[in-house]
């Protein structure tokens, strides 16, 4: 349970980051690439089974 909660804590932190970016930059290129990393990242996270 703490791996999951870690994981999502984890994933919270990039979002941010990857929020800032985002909005400082404002390119589409930057917006796409962002989204498809986050896309990935969340497939990671929240599609994880228990193991």
């Amino acid at each position: 349970m703490f791996d999951r909660a870690l994981a999502i804590f984890a994933f919270i932190m990039l979002c941010g980051f990857i929020a800032i970016l985002v909005i400082e930059l404002g390119r589409l290129d930057i917006t796409v690439i962002a989204a498809i990393t986050l896309a990935l990242a969340g497939w990671d996270v929240l599609g994880r089974k228990k193991s």
